[in-house]
């Protein structure tokens, strides 16, 4: 996890870095829908790496950074979303998908 946690502190500090020398203040000046649009594209690699076996670590790793960098973009704490998981271990799966019915 700690791992995680220094590259969501790196995505941070990048927010107000020059967008020309650096990709994540790049995607972060783009907003949401510019995040949300290439977590997209990674998310259809890492379907298509899974269906063809082959660069699968790759594609997880561009989506987990695309996703933290997407969360960032919307203002959402990597922090809060920690939370949320350790609050859902407290409970069966069935037990959570049910309480939202």
């Amino acid at each position: 996890m700690k791992n995680i946690e220094i590259l969501v502190k790196t995505i941070r500090s990048r927010k107000n870095k020059n967008k020309n020398e650096s990709y994540t203040a790049d995607l972060l000046s783009g907003g949401v829908t510019k995040c949300i649009d290439k977590m997209q594209e990674e998310f259809d690699e890492l379907k298509e790496a899974l269906s063809d076996n082959s660069n699968i670590v790759h594609e997880s790793a561009d989506l987990i950074y695309h996703l933290l960098v997407t969360l960032e973009s919307a203002n959402i704490k990597f922090e809060d979303v920690l939370s949320e998981l350790e609050n859902r271990s407290k409970q069966s799966g069935v037990q959570e998908q049910n309480s939202r019915k």
